[in-house]
Parts: structure tokens; sequence; C-alpha cells
């Protein structure tokens, strides 16, 4: 498989899993890995009455186009309701599996409008394998490309997207909580005769009947249809951008990568900079090295967690790739740009 064009130095000696353990241990003593349940609990609760309020503010402000305004808040406090879900399905809330199917469900198909059983098995892939081409679905050839051999020999329309990737990419996620929900019920109705299936669907239909009953019984039908548009804009633009410097630019396993845990999960991670703020609108999810190292560690312990991470990379010689978030997104652009460059050249030599 093609390798990406920004990746970083490989270790001198490869990493096996006996690697991972004297850090698993370290991070075991420091208490890292316990579940903060409480911590989970008044987060929710803060979340759900900061969206239940945001709802009561279009509410009361009637049918005006002011009401757009509160789409903001609504695309932010929804992207903090799938970061729960996503935290459910990684098992961090309780000790409990079907609690956290349930808390999953809420907050994806009913909350978000997303399957969460979708969602769980697409990013239950992604950690296995991170940006190993055949096995991870989000650097699958799609819409957008993530190697020189995915690109080849796309002409038109993909072509075209081939081409201007980097240029293009969040106007794209503007679009992506739309995509969410697609896939989400194309997912499920594939599956509709799994149980788990049929919930979801009876969710996700409540969270759409709820969500434009609301909207039209408040709005007029133009200022429904304007404020979901935009409200769905900004929440994909949201989502997109937490999770697109993660990965984006690093290194792309292949077949004949013998690679242990540490080196599989270091070397195709990211993490992104930028104090108090950054970690709030990232959800935490900005130290993804971490993240990927402990899916089941707390969301809100792997700040604590990335200073043990990186001293022990450095002890060992690995690679720790950590940037502000400008230079993340300019390290993910400048790889899908280059992914584009041969179909650009090839568009420039036949003269279109």
């Amino acid at each position: 498989m093609a390798q990406p064009v920004v990746a970083p130095a490989r270790p001198k000696t490869s990493s096996r899993g006996s690697d991972f353990s004297p850090l698993l241990r370290e991070i075991k003593e420091a208490g890292l890995l316990e579940r903060r349940t409480a911590s989970y609990v008044i987060a929710i609760t803060l979340n759900v009455a900061l969206l239940a309020a945001t709802w009561a503010g279009i509410a009361l402000l009637g049918n005006s186009w002011l009401q757009l305004l509160l789409a903001v808040p609504l695309a932010v406090f929804t992207t903090r309701a799938a970061f729960f879900g996503h935290d459910a399905g990684h098992q961090q809330i309780s000790k409990s599996r079907k609690w956290h199917d349930w808390l999953g469900m809420l907050h994806g198909d009913l909350l978000c409008g997303m399957s969460y059983g979708w969602w769980n098995d697409k990013h239950n892939r992604h950690h296995a394998n991170p940006n190993h081409t055949d096995k991870d679905p989000d650097v699958g050839e799609g819409v957008l490309v993530w190697t020189l051999e995915q690109a080849e020999g796309r002409t038109g329309l993909h072509g075209w997207l081939s081409r201007n990737q980097a240029r293009i990419f969040f106007p794209l996620l503007t679009l992506e909580g739309l995509n969410l929900k697609v896939s989400s019920v194309t997912f499920l109705l594939g599956k509709r005769s799994c149980r788990q299936a049929r919930i979801e669907l009876g969710l996700m239909a409540a969270h759409l009947g709820l969500y434009f009953g609301a909207l039209f019984l408040i709005m007029s039908p133009g200022k429904a249809i304007a404020f979901a548009a935009l409200h769905h804009a900004l929440f994909g633009l949201h989502l997109g951008s937490v999770f697109a410097p993660n990965h984006k630019g690093m290194e792309m396993p292949d077949d004949d990568s013998n690679w242990g845990h540490l080196e599989k999960q270091v070397l195709t991670s990211r993490n992104v900079t930028g104090g108090l703020a950054t970690d709030w609108l990232m959800g935490g999810l900005n130290y993804q090295i971490e993240h990927h190292l402990f899916p089941s560690m707390p969301r809100a312990n792997l700040r604590f967690a990335q200073p043990i991470v990186q001293s022990y990379c450095e002890r060992i010689g690995m690679p720790y790739v950590s940037t502000g978030v400008i230079e993340s997104y300019r390290m993910g652009l400048g790889h899908m740009h280059e992914v584009g460059s041969v179909l650009r050249s090839e568009h420039a030599a036949r003269g279109i």
C-alpha cells in the first residue's frame, strides 16, 4: 500500500506488544483507567440542560430570523452529546455494557439523530487498525482519497473532487451532519431483523419527528428549513473538525507492517495542543494518542495521561507527534493536497 506523503520518522527498533506493558502499568498506578461515573452524570445532566435551554430560547424568540443565531449553541451542545455517545461506545462511563448501550442510543439516535450501532461498528474498526486503507473505514476510498493509489484513474466528478479535496475539505464537512443520518439509516435498515436496530430506528424516528415537529411548530417553513440546514452544517463542521486533524498525514501501515499495539497507535496518531479552550471544543479528543492507546480511559483523564505517555515514548525512542491546531490542519490538508497532485498534473497536461 502507498505510504503517506507526510509521516514521522520510524523508530530505529521495531516495537512489540511488550513495549506497551510498562506504560500500561504506569497508567494504572496513576489511577487514570478508573471510571469517573459521577463526573459523567454531572456533565451529561449539564449538557442536556443546556440543550433544553437552547430549545426554550428558540421557542421564546418566536417566528424570527434571530432564531438562526441559536443554531450555533445547538450545534455545539449536539456535538457534546455525540462525544458522550462516543464514550459510551468505548465503555468509559460505567461498569455495565447494557447502560452504555442505552446511553449511547439515547445520545446518538435520540439527541443527535445518528445510529449508535453504526458509529460503534465503524469507530471500533478504526481503532483496531488506524490509518490502514484496507481495514480502517475512515481512510477507505470514498468522496475523499488518502493515498496515491486511491486517487489513480479517477475521472469526472470523482476526479474533480480528488484534485481539489484539500481546498473543499471544510465546505464538505458542512454536509457531514446529513451524511451521518443517511449512513445511519442505511446501516440500520440492513440490520432491521436485529432487536437493537429496530430500537435505534424507533429512536431516530422519534428524533426526526420531535426535531422537525418543533421547528415547524415554532417557525415558518422557510425559517425552519434554514435553521435545520444551518444547525446540521455547523454540527458537521464542528464534529468533523474535531476528528479530522488526529490521523490525516500520519503513518499509514499496510499488511506487511509488523507493529505492536504501541507502535500502531502512536505512529498513526497526532495530538493537538492549544490550552483549555482547545481541550473543551475538541472534547479532550485532541489527546488522540492517549485515547488510542487507552480507549476505555475516561475522556477527562486523557490530558493527565499525556505527559506520562510522551515521557515514555521519549525514553524508548518512539516518535510522538504533537502540534498546534493550525499546524495540525496544515499537515492534514497538505497530505490531501499532495495525494491529488498526480491528477492535477494529468488534468493540466490534457489542457482541460
